[in-house]
């Protein structure tokens, strides 16, 4: 009869086996789900993290990781590409502290990188162009720009405010290339310059190679291209300035006086030395437009970078094809020194004026010899003043 009842008993329903299917399939999904989430997680964090301090270093070493993307998209693009792309992406960063498991939500809205080519056009903040060669970026190039001359005029000077310039790069040393190691090569030369990116120019600069005579061959032979700057100062003051600096060096050396003439009885200048050489302007630039054309040469008052850095720094950017940049609100005068210096030097938040070797104090020339040299370069002067066709003013 019990055997009778129980045969008799009605079929399992069919809603059972519904949902044992639902629950057997939510299950088989979940796995999917969570063996999906393992795999894209395996390639951030390679090993297990045994420890909470060590997933503490792996959340610090992304975030650093981060910050590092952040500082390369501010030397590439700066303010002026902020908000960059359409697309905004993000990172998300596992962190377990000591209580419980926690997912952070970094975003990256700031982080995305320029494409190569936009940095390459050229499209970046002014703040940040030129920045990129610490990172490894850019190419040595030849220079495409050279200070020439002259000693004693100020050369260290206007190299040292045009390196504000994020458009230009420039070799700190004098690398005397043209004029005492012209033997080791155009590589070797290439060798010395800082990299560049594409717009950027390249310098350097070496006073002597205005007076040197092989110098104006040697720099076209490179590129006829060459831009060249003179900086050029009152070639009396000049001489005293360049008679002090050796005076420093060799304080045994004779006086100024009787260095400057050859005879002190007839008055005979000496223009054999060097001093009073270099100051004989005219005479060595017939030499250079042998090879270049003046419009190929500027030339920049010494008096003028002291009295109005900016207005002679605005000439040289011009010259060079750069934009203005450098005005008035880089440089403040320095009443100790006697000359301007830059409120904040490359690389650096702090002013920055030259050293001690620059601004020394004159020694005091007998007044009858500086008029003496005086009558001597006029007549330099005014040839000078023609063949460049600006008037420095030397002889009022």
């Amino acid at each position: 009869m019990a055997f009778s009842r129980i045969s008799k008993l009605d079929p399992p329903s069919r809603g059972i086996f519904r949902k044992a299917a639902v629950m057997l399939g939510s299950l088989l999904t979940s796995l999917f789900l969570l063996h999906c989430l393992a795999d894209r997680y395996s390639t951030t964090l390679p090993s297990p993290v045994k420890a909470s301090s060590s997933r503490a270093a792996g959340v610090f070493e992304d975030l650093r990781s981060l910050r590092t993307k952040r500082l390369v998209y501010e030397w590439t693009a700066g303010s002026e590409l902020t908000g960059y792309g359409a697309t905004r992406r993000s990172s998300r960063v596992l962190a377990d502290d000591e209580r419980a498991g926690q997912v952070f939500e970094l975003s990256e809205e700031s982080l995305i990188l320029p494409p190569p080519d936009l940095v390459a056009s050229r499209k970046v903040s002014p703040r940040f162009a030129g920045k990129l060669s610490p990172l490894g970026e850019g190419s040595k190039k030849l220079p495409q720009a050279l200070i020439i001359g002259v000693k004693k005029g100020g050369t260290r000077a206007l190299l040292e405010f045009l390196r504000v310039h994020p458009d230009i790069r420039a070799v700190g040393a004098e690398p005397h290339f043209f004029d005492r190691n012209y033997e080791n090569g155009l590589e070797w030369y290439r060798e010395l310059m800082p990299k560049t990116l594409e717009g950027q120019i390249t310098m350097e600069k070496t006073p002597s190679y205005f007076v040197t005579r092989e110098a104006p061959a040697r720099i076209s032979a490179m590129s006829r291209d060459t831009k060249l700057i003179v900086v050029v100062r009152d070639p009396v003051t000049r001489a005293i300035s360049d008679y002090t600096q050796t005076l420093s060096k060799k304080p045994d050396i004779p006086s100024f006086e009787s260095l400057t003439f050859k005879n002190r009885t007839t008055g005979l200048i000496d223009t054999s030395w060097s001093a009073i050489q270099i100051g004989i302007y005219a005479k060595h630039l017939d030499n250079w437009l042998q090879y270049f054309p003046m419009g190929q040469i500027l030339f920049v008052s010494g008096e003028r970078l002291i009295s109005d850095p900016a207005g002679e720094l605005g000439r040289v950017q011009d010259f060079l094809g750069l934009k203005r940049i450098i005005t008035d609100k880089h440089f403040y005068f320095n009443q100790t020194k006697g000359f301007p210096c830059l409120k904040k030097a490359e690389g650096s938040s702090k002013p920055h004026c030259l050293g001690k070797t620059k601004g020394r104090t004159h020694p005091n020339i007998n007044p009858e010899v500086v008029q003496r040299l005086r009558d001597f370069y006029r007549p330099f002067n005014m040839k000078f003043y023609q063949m460049t066709g600006r008037f420095f003013g030397w002889d009022d």
